[in-house]
């Protein structure tokens, strides 16, 4: 058995972008959010992520304008670091070893050269108590640097950011603990605390939930669980506080923020409206309603010119000052509410499952980017708990990406299930898919597995459906029966049954001869041509919950796993079992492009990954706790380009990579050492030697500047052939580059134009070796200068004619001289003696 060895499980795409407060660019151009392990940097004009600064090796907590410098950030981690990024140009410039996980990060402008973390508290082994503590940032110029020097500020605090906040230019630091408020006067060096009751009359929960400070005033804004929002005053005093109140959310508020200039006081929570309240004239209020998912956060730029609001739909909105939405940043939509499995879509390579109520995501995990959403349901979702409305339970794509069938339903009881099964065709016009068919109860029972035939031609023309009715369909994609149907619909073709027990699990062989339906503890095979039973297969006591057939050289087993805790397989030739395993197979899928299955099996709470060949005993490769809890979801994504791993721990990988998503909805994939060798390189290569960034214009227009500083390597270049302009990839990666980061058509018009060109002055082939000739006896020319100007002009020439010249020579005379002189002349000698 292969272990893990150089194979590491790392976040890939998909991750959290509203897991803490984003941060916005001085001038409003750049928007910063932690994702995973990474920090992304997007264009607030396009939505575009411009960088993905990777460092940290833990999950990011908190992202952070430095302010004295407006083009530079900071990033903390659980990994116990701190690190300074150049987010314009994705470098880091520093990296502070804290040495504690570290959940969030604090600076202000008055405090030069000192941050301030919420760390654990170093007594308690739980982690359950945290404090607030002042890192002193060492200055000197090496890349890794060790903070030493830490103090404590305030402690027993909580491990939201969003209970911390900063006031009146950094003169004091306000938190937030469930029914108490504290604040810590850095002048003073003193600290006051005020508490409300947990109830107030009206039945109403004080608890806090946010806090935010006026950048210019001694006012501290509080969030509460009734909804309310308090005005704190005059707290320098301990006895002389006030609070007035403000009141319109209906829940609890999430978030709260002032502008920049204090004139304004923004706050969200699950109602996903923005309300902007006008400050000492808080009944004049601005609305920003139906902005998607609860609102998480917001952050405003240091000049006020854009809000942003992270989702809870994993989701960042850019909103202008005038209250109106510029930009939407859509993440990953992951949640309770996956119901699908992991699907690819054929033609765009895209990941499918459920996103927004109703709706499947298409999500691009090359560029990381969702694509766009399908409305499935194509009714309005109301966001009211305790109603039932339909959801998007099952989806299932033809080999060729021409067909998708999904399954919807409204939770009800069971004699009043309603079920919609939908096919929808792909419209090459409108580049989505278009609802072709809609069938109301397919199945008197809810349906427990879709599938499509492994046909790529795209002459699909086939689904089965298995339900808990104890029936299974096949449904026919058929001619219009009348001329003046627009097109051709799908239908009933054949009703399938099993000595009327319950089918959970469908599935056909690689060539789409066989289809395999597992009816309980008994697995029957038919061929879909006649609908013929052909053979049942038997196992030991457990129902079959999951049923696979094996590919390419492998396509003669059946796997299938059971709800006894074992994995089955069958060969087919000889119709018996060929083995069988003890484990509880929670996932088990194939690799459409080679004969391995993986097969994710839970054991003591947590799941274990097998990669194996079904005609080998050996498992290729496997992974033990890959992560708690059981997983559900997995897909098999075909690379792009197949790499060439000689490693037996990771072949497995060559054709395609291995996606899945955990409980805790993080969606994880593997890589090898080859990889991430080739990614570090590459990041590494982002400055050359003379600190210019190595950017697309650099490709293009550096060889030029080089040509001109050492005209000599050009004139050794310009032997060679010219390589085309489809060949260059500088102007590839131009050509690819959105348009916000390019520079002016002018600047680079003369410069392109130039590299499309081809010289005239290009030697011919047959002259080539005779030039090459001549620069090999460059050296041996200039040794014998004085001969060849003896030989150009006589010594014996009188001084009367100097004014004229002798004709020059040819260079087929001098070359025919040269060669002259290289003769031994040796043998001549010999007959003089």
């Amino acid at each position: 058995m292969v272990e893990h060895g150089d194979v590491r499980v790392v976040h890939k795409g998909g991750s959290k972008i509203n897991f803490r407060e984003p941060a916005l660019s001085t001038d409003s151009r750049f928007l910063l959010c932690a994702s995973g392990e990474s920090v992304k940097v997007f264009s607030t004009a396009t939505e575009e992520c411009l960088h993905a600064l990777q460092g940290h090796t833990d999950l990011i907590t908190g992202v952070l304008l430095r302010p004295s410098n407006h083009l530079q950030a900071y990033s903390c981690s659980l990994d116990g670091t701190v690190r300074l990024w150049d987010f314009t140009d994705g470098i880091l410039i520093r990296t502070y070893s804290i040495g504690y996980p570290i959940y969030g990060i604090y600076a202000s402008a008055k405090h030069e050269g000192v941050i301030f973390i919420i760390t654990p508290m170093h007594t308690d082994t739980n982690s359950e108590l945290f404090q607030l503590v002042a890192v002193h940032l060492p200055q000197c110029g090496e890349q890794l640097v060790e903070a030493k020097e830490l103090s404590a500020v305030l402690s027993n605090i909580s491990s939201n950011p969003a209970a911390s906040a900063f006031g009146r230019e950094g003169q004091y630091i306000v938190s937030a603990k469930p029914l108490q408020l504290e604040v810590y006067f850095f002048k003073k060096h003193k600290s006051y605390s005020f508490f409300l009751k947990k109830d107030n009359q009206k039945g109403g929960k004080n608890t806090f939930t946010c806090i935010t400070c006026h950048p210019t005033e001694d006012c501290i804004a509080s969030g509460h669980e009734d909804g309310k929002i308090r005005l704190w005053r005059n707290f320098n005093h301990r006895k002389e506080y006030t609070y007035s109140t403000l009141h319109w959310h209906h829940s609890a508020v999430s978030s709260l923020r002032f502008t920049p200039e204090g004139t304004n006081l923004l706050s969200g929570g699950v109602e996903s409206v923005l309300v902007q309240w006008r400050y000492n004239q808080e009944s004049q209020r601005d609305f920003l309603p139906r902005l998607g998912g609860a609102i998480t956060h917001i952050s405003v730029s240091p000049d006020g010119a854009l809000f942003c609001t992270s989702h809870s739909d994993n989701k960042i909105t850019i909103i202008q000052s005038c209250v109106k939405v510029s930009a939407v940043i859509q993440g990953l939509v992951k949640g309770d509410r996956i119901r699908t499995d992991l699907m690819i879509e054929p033609r765009s390579k895209a990941l499918v499952l459920n996103g927004k109520p109703g709706h499947l995501q298409f999500y691009s995990l090359q560029r990381d980017k969702l694509l766009y959403n399908l409305d499935i349901v194509q009714q309005e979702y109301i966001h009211e708990s305790g109603l039932e409305q339909f959801e998007v339970v099952m989806a299932a794509f033809d080999a060729s990406g021409s067909w998708l069938a999904t399954v919807e339903e409204r939770k009800q009881k069971a004699p009043e299930l309603e079920l919609n099964l939908k096919l929808w065709a792909f419209d090459d016009q409108k580049q989505s898919f278009v609802l072709n068919t809609t069938i109301s109860a397919p199945h008197e029972g809810r349906i427990t597995a879709l599938c499509f035939p492994h046909v790529s031609d795209g002459q699909t023309t086939m689904l089965v459906s298995t339900s808990r009715d104890g029936h299974f369909k096949a449904w026919q994609l058929a001619a219009p029966a009348h001329t003046e149907d627009e097109g051709p619909s799908w239908s009933c073709d054949f009703l399938g049954a099993y000595h009327s027990l319950v089918p959970e699990c469908c599935c056909f062989s690689a060539d789409s001869s066989l289809l395999a339906v597992g009816f309980q503890e008994v697995v029957t095979v038919w061929t879909p041509a006649s609908w013929e039973l052909l053979t049942t297969l038997s196992q030991p006591p457990g129902a079959v919950r999951d049923l696979c057939f094996g590919r390419l050289s492998c396509s003669k087993y059946l796997l299938g796993a059971t709800t006894s805790r074992l994995l089955c397989c069958w060969n087919l030739l000889t119709c018996s079992l060929e083995w069988v395993t003890s484990m509880d197979v929670s996932l088990l899928l194939a690799d459409p492009l080679s004969e391995n299955m993986a097969a994710f099996c839970f054991e003591a709470g947590s799941t274990d990954l097998f990669v194996f060949k079904p005609g080998e005993p050996r498992p290729l490769f496997s992974h033990k706790a890959l992560c708690s809890g059981r997983v559900t979801h997995a897909v098999f994504v075909p690379r792009e380009v197949m790499l060439e791993s000689c490693d037996e721990a990771s072949q497995w990988l060559n054709c395609s990579h291995l996606y899945f998503l955990t409980q805790s909805m993080d969606l994880l994939t593997f890589i090898t050492k080859a990889e991430e060798d080739k990614l570090t390189a590459s990041s590494k290569q982002l400055v050359v030697s003379d600190d210019v960034a190595m950017t697309p214009f650099h490709l293009l227009l550096g060889k030029h500047r080089d040509q001109l500083e050492n005209p000599q390597a050009e004139s050794r270049l310009s032997v060679e052939p010219i390589r085309q302009p489809s060949s260059s990839a500088g102007i590839n990666e131009l050509l690819q580059m959105p348009a916000h980061v390019l520079p002016s058509a002018s600047f680079l018009c003369s410069m392109f134009v130039q590299s499309l060109l081809i010289s005239v002055n290009k030697p011919s082939e047959q002259n080539k070796e005779k030039e090459e000739e001549m620069e090999s006896e460059k050296e041996e020319e200039d040794s014998d200068g004085e001969m060849e100007s003896r030989i150009s002009r006589p010594e014996h020439m009188p001084s009367g004619e100097s004014g004229c010249a002798a004709p020059a020579l040819t260079k087929e005379e001098v070359r025919e001289l040269r060669r002259l002189k290289k003769l031994d002349h040796s043998w001549m000698k010999g007959l003089l003696d």
